[in-house]
């Protein structure tokens, strides 16, 4: 199955030809009209599209903070600014830069390219340990007993973020500045509480893990 693509462009216009034209390719494509909820809804999305005028936090700002939350996922800027400054300023992050006007197809043929390069994963399942087959599309975790377990939104955020970085341990001021979107405030005990309810619904044993592990001192941890 395709990718699934975050776009971000405010002109509906733009936006309603493009995301109808990356639909035709079989594209899962989440389009919003400014970045503000854009670290938030990366999750789970192997590309960004990205505008540089947005209403509010302008292309450059929303686009370096997502590389900082997201550094292994890759951005195209797809701009009507033409200046070389521009395009330099945009690629100190940015993986390609497409000026508007553009042809789709080459807007299509550039994706293709970067997904390949970034070996994006597929729709397929995630099997973690033996406990769990994880389905980003729907928000829902699979038991090996065949249960279904509905995560809400912050839940799902933090679990997909966890597990795009499978392995890897993640500071609490990563998880939050990706999932929340703002700065995690020393003390701030928002997402200790909700990887709490979170490992009560996919952990076997919650009071001791072996999905989410925390890391003393550090963050929080998935491994298979």
């Amino acid at each position: 199955m395709s990718a699934t693509l975050l776009y971000i462009e405010d002109d509906r216009e733009i936006g309603s030809f493009v995301v109808e034209h990356l639909r035709e390719r079989n594209y899962e494509v989440k389009w919003l009209r400014s970045g503000e909820r854009a670290l938030e809804e990366v999750a789970g999305c192997h590309l960004v599209i990205l505008d540089i005028m947005l209403p509010g936090l302008d292309g450059f700002t929303v686009g370096q903070r997502l590389k900082r939350a997201e550094p292994g996922i890759p951005i195209l800027m797809l701009s009507a600014r033409t200046a070389i400054d521009d395009k330099l300023q945009g690629l100190q992050f940015a993986d390609d830069y497409v000026t508007k006007p553009f042809h789709p197809e080459e807007l299509a043929a550039r994706i293709e390219v970067l997904l390949r390069r970034t070996g994006a994963p597929s729709h397929e399942p995630v099997k973690v340990k033996h406990l769990l087959v994880y389905e980003a599309e729907n928000r829902i975790v699979h038991a090996d007993s065949g249960e279904e377990i509905p995560l809400s939104g912050k839940q799902f955020h933090i679990f997909m973020y966890l597990l795009r970085h499978l392995g890897q341990i993640m500071t609490k001021e990563q998880i939050y500045e990706s999932v929340w979107g703002e700065p995690y405030l020393e003390g701030d005990k928002t997402l200790m509480v909700h990887i709490r309810y979170l490992r009560e619904k996919i952990e076997r044993d919650p009071a001791s893990p072996e999905i989410v592990e925390t890391i003393r001192g550090l963050g929080y941890r998935v491994r298979r």
